[in-house]
C-alpha cells in the first residue's frame, strides 16, 4: 500500500491487467484549509465525495487481488475528474452550497490546488496504469467507480447503477449486460454523459486507446457495510468475466464526441 496526502495506492497484481480507480473517494481537507468555510454536516453529503465508493473500491480490489487507486482529498477543495482548464475544477457553489473557501479564489492558490493535489493524483494514476501495461504485457482495462444520489432536485433517480462512457464501447456494453442479467436496472449515459473532455477516462483511457468503462452506483444502495458488501459481491464476477476477455486488453482509438484530441508530444 502506498500512502500519501493526496492518493492511496491499493496493493494487486499488476500483472492481472486490471486498474480500479476512485476519483471521489474520501471527504478529506487538508488542514491549513479547515473546513473551507463549510459546516461540518457539508462534508457527508454528496457534494465533498462519493458515498460508498472507498469501501467499494476497497472490497473490489481485494476480491481481484488488483491494485486500486484512491483520491485522498475532497471534491470540494479540487475535483480530480475534471481537466485542468475546466472552470469546474474548483467549484465556488456546488448543489445550493456556497463554499467559502473557493470563492474568492485567487489565481496563485487555483493553480497552487492543481500542481499540489491534481496533478500529483494523476501522476498516481498513469504510474500505475503503466505499471499494469508493463508487468501485463497488454493493454489494461480500467474500471472507474462513482456513485450519485437518489434524487436530483426532488425528481427521483430509478437507476440502481449507471454506466458512462465516450465512445469506446468495448468495455460498456458487456458491463451493461452483466448487470442487467443479475437484476440490475443500468442507466447508459444516465443521468450523467460520460463524455467529458478533460476528465479522468478522457485524460488516461480515450487518449491512449486503452479499454475502460465508468461505473456509478446509487448512494443510497452502498450507505451501509451490507450495502457494499451486497455490491461487491454482484460486481466481482463481472469485472473478472470483464478482465478476461482478451478483446478489453488491445489498444484502440476511437474518436471523442467532444472534439478532436489535443496534439500528443512527439519522441525527439
Amino acid at each position: 500500500m502506498n500512502v500519501s496526502p493526496v492518493f492511496e495506492i491499493l496493493d494487486g497484481r499488476f500483472d492481472a491487467g486490471l486498474v480500479l480507480l476512485a476519483d471521489h473517494a474520501t471527504n478529506i481537507v487538508p488542514k491549513p484549509y479547515g473546513r473551507l468555510g463549510l459546516p461540518d454536516t457539508a462534508f457527508s453529503r454528496h457534494i465533498a465525495y462519493d458515498i460508498g465508493i472507498e469501501p467499494l473500491t476497497r472490497q473490489l480490489a481485494a476480491r481481484l487481488g488488483v491494485p486500486a487507486v484512491m483520491s485522498r482529498f475532497s471534491r470540494l477543495l479540487i475535483d480530480p475528474n475534471r481537466g485542468e482548464d475546466d472552470p469546474t475544477i474548483i467549484m465556488r457553489i456546488s448543489d445550493g452550497a456556497i463554499v467559502p473557501g473557493n470563492h474568492p479564489i485567487t489565481s496563485e492558490e487555483w493553480q497552487h490546488r492543481i500542481e499540489t493535489y491534481h496533478r500529483p493524483y494523476h501522476g498516481a494514476v498513469s504510474d500505475v496504469i503503466a505499471k499494469v501495461a508493463d508487468a501485463s504485457g497488454k493493454a489494461p482495462l480500467v474500471l472507474s467507480l462513482h456513485s450519485y444520489t437518489p434524487a436530483w432536485k426532488g425528481v427521483p433517480r430509478p437507476w440502481h447503477a449507471a454506466v458512462l462512457w465516450d465512445t469506446d464501447g468495448r468495455a460498456v456494453r458487456p458491463l451493461i449486460d452483466g448487470l442487467a442479467a443479475s437484476g440490475i436496472l443500468v442507466g447508459d449515459n444516465e443521468p450523467y454523459d460520460g463524455a467529458l473532455k478533460g476528465d479522468t477516462m478522457y485524460r488516461h483511457c480515450m487518449i491512449t486507446g486503452i479499454p475502460h468503462a465508468l461505473l456509478e452506483v446509487r448512494q443510497d444502495l452502498i450507505a451501509d457495510e451490507a450495502g457494499v458488501t451486497a455490491w461487491a459481491d454482484r460486481l466481482a464476477p463481472i469485472f473478472e468475466r470483464l478482465n478476461a476477455d482478451p478483446k478489453l486488453h488491445e489498444y484502440e482509438i476511437h474518436a471523442s464526441r467532444t472534439g478532436p484530441y489535443p496534439a500528443q508530444p512527439t519522441a525527439p
